[in-house]
């Protein structure tokens, strides 16, 4: 009588606890591979709000960098030669690759004249001018630059930082063509 009356107990609280139990669908939103890329919403150079969410659809890389960070500038002309190369590409599920440049520099000027000079030819770049301080570097937890995140074109991170710079970043997006 115990046993069933036990079960009976254990069985009630199972299902009041699915009643109240919100149920993850989909990836956890975070900065691993496999999470769901967090939302990024800051200006432009040109002062107009823009958001990684906008580019759902295509692969991103997201790239954090400044214009006074050597190692970054270095990488820019790999970054340039993968976005000609597949920006048009045709990936088994994705519309076409593109960059999100995040800057952590602080002054706009000298932003802007580094966009030029590497010849960072996409639409896609933003910064809070905050420098170390900067909130989409703290929302990925970007301690060092360059620091790349691969991004689906569901909004999942598929590769991040060493393995996706330089010759790293063409091969990724090979695998990912049809």
């Amino acid at each position: 009588m115990k046993r069933v009356n036990i079960l009976l107990v254990l069985s009630a609280v199972s299902v009041l606890a699915f009643g109240f139990v919100k149920f993850q669908t989909g990836p956890v939103v975070g900065t691993n591979v496999g999470n769901k890329a967090p939302e990024l919403k800051f200006k432009n150079p040109q002062d107009k709000e823009i958001t990684l969410s906008s580019l759902k659809g295509k692969i991103v890389l997201l790239d954090f960098w400044a214009s006074w960070c050597g190692p970054c500038r270095m990488e820019n002309p790999n970054v340039v030669a993968a976005y000609g190369k597949y920006k048009d590409g045709k990936f088994k599920t994705a519309k076409g690759f593109t960059v999100m440049s995040v800057s952590l520099d602080q002054k706009k000027d000298a932003w802007i004249n580094a966009i030029a000079k590497d010849g960072l030819v996409w639409e896609n770049h933003m910064s809070d001018l905050g420098g170390w301080q900067s909130q989409p570097a703290a929302i990925y937890g970007v301690q060092s630059i360059p620091a790349p995140f691969l991004i689906d074109e569901n909004g999942v991170i598929i590769a991040k930082g060493e393995v996706i710079r330089g010759r790293g970043l063409e091969e990724a997006l090979t695998k990912l063509l049809k």
